[in-house]
């Protein structure tokens, strides 16, 4: 069962078509045929846009034959002919989906986007016709009742759980007008989540700060020569272009001197999604808030919150708050401190301003310089992409053994994607990674991994997984290549042990294979990769400076370390503060009147978030909240706590301990979601962590 279907709101009964019996359109679909490619890769290049629809619809179709003759079977529920029946069907919608949302993150057009608005609703009714089916239901609920009887794995014990819970969630133990009910309210919501990335894209793609060559004090030449180049693109020329994708959003905002174009480029990011007319998302984002409001209701739940968090580490809202409660007092006093600094600094030049968002990276930037003798710009030649891509791959061998070579044959979505295969210690092919680092206009913000094919191994029938990692970074320019910032370096790492978990899965069901694990768990085993970025012993390894390949000097690292815990006051709270506005959207208990905008307002008030800092996502922007991680943004902060103190095994006995690597692949990287996430934890570091790793580590105690 494709996990696909763990993420997708459910709607409206459809009549599903039967599969088309054009059979010359079905000869010329690449969905339809046996894929004659490298490690069963899609062959991007064969895949036109035409392809999609009459695929998801006839996988949508033979899916529901799948399930209604496992719903139907006049035997006996059994584990295999239900459970393990439900992991083997959908192979069209499968192998369509994984394709299809693929493309909609890292390289959609206007058609494919057409397409999604018309799919999603689709979809979202195919799942409920599913999770909704009460013979279904009640072959699984059967199971469930008796499973002490029945002689299971670990594995198979926690997927009948993980269905039995899934299917109880979805309101199939609800009444046929509750039902129905319920699948109006999936298909709206999955109409609403298109409709705001869409509109984030667009207002990302609009905003455009056109300058003069005598407009451009204080930027570094790399800087300039970006802004050209992306103003030469659009026909633009003698000028410099920069916009609100992060790559050219955070060097102008750190290093230019004029004030005023820092806060027109700064409050262009910030208002992405609040500018009114059709791009505007606040009523969307009220709607959607409400509308999961009321199907938590339905469900028996006082909230979404308590809704979501049922299956989570943190189960309940309460245990939320009192991680956040624990950790904020300490990162906004820092944060105040950090303020303070800036706001001396200011004075010092002359300015005596109220240090504002557009402020705080600049002054941030000078107070390194001039404290820690640390600037960016001497660090990021160090940092050139392919450099920190190979330390990725040297990490990664020297941890579990893998080896990441690059092919030319694997077919690739854009021209930009670079393939390899990946095998462990014994030569064994064990998957097939891609990866996509760099920003172009058809590709969302941000970075993430995901997975083409998940792991499996079920009947003896080993799938490897293709796994693949998307990223922002600037495009190497025309005298330099592409030169990444120390925390660029740190989203790769990031990304990178989210694709690590995807690789050495060694599961039998698919959908609880590689990340399939809790919210609040699954950025663990990304976190802790970053943790090696900066240690000395791993800068050997592959910060080489692009010009003369010498390795980055002592000097230089020690200047990183020193500078460890500065500015961290600032990343912890515009973190929190967007956890806290999640949770205040989900633990309402009445549909939300208030404008959305008072209503951030007032919950950023309620925390004492200063002036001089936004939250990370603002709510017309905070794509997290009305996708999968709605009442769950706090996870990154419960995940470092479990990342601190693992990591601090790794340093207890040596950075690249081989026992401890291996009780790390064995007990976390390997077992995805099969086993409780906390025990999982347990059997690696035996015992529970403690929070008080992070506060050491961000310097708050």
């Amino acid at each position: 069962m494709k996990k696909l279907l763990y993420v997708l709101a459910a709607g409206v009964l459809i009549s599903c078509q039967t599969q088309s019996e054009n059979t010359d359109m079905q000869t010329d679909n690449p969905f339809y045929q046996e894929w004659d490619t490298p490690y069963g890769v899609p062959p991007f290049g064969q895949i036109k846009n035409k392809h999609y629809s009459p695929a998801f619809e006839d996988g949508m179709a033979q899916h529901l034959k799948e399930v209604e003759a496992i719903a139907g079977n006049p035997d006996a529920p059994t584990f295999d002919n239900t459970i393990e029946a439900f992991e083997k069907s959908g192979d069209l919608l499968n192998k369509v989906s994984n394709v299809f949302f693929t493309l909609t993150g890292a390289h959609t057009n206007d058609s494919i986007q057409a397409i999604q608005k018309e799919i999603s609703p689709l979809l979202s009714a195919h799942n409920d016709n599913i999770f909704l089916n009460s013979d279904f239901f009640d072959r699984v609920k059967a199971l469930y009742e008796d499973r002490e009887n029945l002689v299971l794995t670990i594995e198979q014990n926690k997927l009948l759980e993980n269905y039995y819970n899934r299917f109880i969630r979805s309101g199939a133990a609800l009444d046929k007008e509750q039902k129905a009910r319920m699948r109006e309210i999936n298909e709206r919501i999955s109409v609403l989540q298109v409709q705001f990335g869409e509109n984030v894209l667009k207002e990302e793609n609009k905003f455009e700060l056109l300058l003069e060559e005598d407009q451009l004090d204080g930027l570094p030449e790399n800087v300039k020569t970006a802004g050209a180049e992306a103003a030469a693109e659009k026909g633009y020329e003698g000028k410099y272009l920069f916009t609100t994708h992060r790559p050219s959003l955070y060097p102008f905002i750190t290093y230019s001197e004029n004030r005023e174009l820092r806060k027109q480029l700064k409050m262009g990011y910030i208002m992405r999604g609040d500018n009114g007319g059709e791009l505007d998302n606040k009523e969307i984002l009220r709607e959607i808030v409400n509308l999961r409001l009321e199907k938590a209701n339905m469900l028996g739940f006082d909230t979404h919150a308590d809704y979501a968090l049922q299956d989570r580490m943190l189960n309940t809202p309460d245990n939320v708050y009192d991680l956040l409660d624990k950790v904020w007092p300490a990162a906004i006093e820092a944060a105040k401190k950090e303020r303070d600094l800036m706001k001396a600094m200011s004075v010092e030049e002359g300015l005596d301003i109220d240090i504002m968002p557009w402020d705080w990276w600049y002054y941030a930037e000078k107070i390194k310089v001039r404290d820690y003798s640390l600037d960016e710009s001497e660090i990021s030649p160090y940092l050139m992409v392919d450099n920190v891509i190979n330390g990725s791959f040297i990490l990664a061998n020297k941890l579990f053994g893998l080896t990441f070579e690059e092919q030319t044959n694997i077919p690739k979505y854009h021209p930009d994607v670079r393939t390899y295969t990946v095998k462990n210690e014994n030569g064994e092919l064990v998957g097939i990674y891609l990866s996509d680092w760099f920003y172009r206009s058809s590709k969302r913000g941000g970075a993430w991994m995901s997975n083409i094919r998940e792991q499996s191994n079920m009947d003896g029938n080993e799938v490897i997984p293709i796994i693949y990692n998307v990223g922002n970074f600037n495009k190497p320019t025309a005298d330099k290549p592409s030169l990444l910032s120390m925390d660029q370096a740190l989203t790769l790492f990031h990304e990178f042990g989210h694709a690590l978990h995807g690789l050495l899965s060694e599961c039998t069901y698919p959908s609880i294979s590689g990340t399939a694990t809790p919210r609040d768990f699954v950025e663990f085993p990304s976190q802790v990769m970053e943790n090696w970025v900066f240690e000395p012993e791993m800068l050997a390894q592959y910060a080489f400076h692009y010009e003369t390949g010498e390795v980055m000097p002592d000097d230089l690292v020690q200047k990183i370390r020193k500078a460890g815990t500065f500015n961290q006051g600032f990343g912890t709270v515009e973190y929190m503060a967007a956890s806290y506005l999640d949770m205040a959207y989900h633990t309402i208990t009445e549909p939300l009147a208030m404008d959305i905008n008072q209503f951030e307002d007032a919950a950023m008030n309620e925390i004492g978030l200063i002036d001089a800092i936004v939250p990370r996502y603002r709510s017309t922007y905070f794509r997290h909240i009305t996708g999968g991680y709605s009442a769950g943004y706090y996870s990154y902060l419960n995940s470092e706590i479990m990342d601190a103190d693992a990591f601090a095994a790794f340093k207890e006995n040596g950075l690249f301990d081989e026992t401890t690597a291996n009780a790390f692949r064995e007990h976390i990287l390997s077992r995805g979601g099969t086993m409780d996430a906390m025990e999982m934890y347990v059997n690696f570091r035996g015992r529970k962590p403690s929070y008080e790793g992070l506060l050491e580590r961000r310097g708050f105690n």
